[in-house]
């Protein structure tokens, strides 16, 4: 899966941090130190770390990772990561 979307609330932006959804890479989750939740009323899972978005973005780097490009989305921060 070479693409990757992250993001975390602004009032949040030393964590957690959404890194994946239910479909995502599990290997990849378990290196990120993520975990898979369903928060109530949501009828899909998202993976999570309480790591801020810096320093997940620092180790997606190291894997070959790099950001395409990063947006507002109301009180959101998303960033979308492309790995050749």
């Amino acid at each position: 899966m070479p693409y990757l979307l992250i993001s975390t609330q602004i009032r949040m932006e030393t964590g957690p941090t959404v890194v994946g959804d239910e479909f995502s890479d599990p290997t990849l989750m378990c290196h990120l130190g993520a975990t898979k939740r369903q928060v109530l009323g949501n009828n899909f899972s998202e993976y999570y770390t309480n790591e801020p978005p810096r320093c997940v973005l620092d180790r997606l780097e190291k894997l070959g990772y790099r950001v395409l490009t990063m947006t507002g989305v109301g009180q959101t921060l998303v960033w979308c990561l492309h790995k050749e």
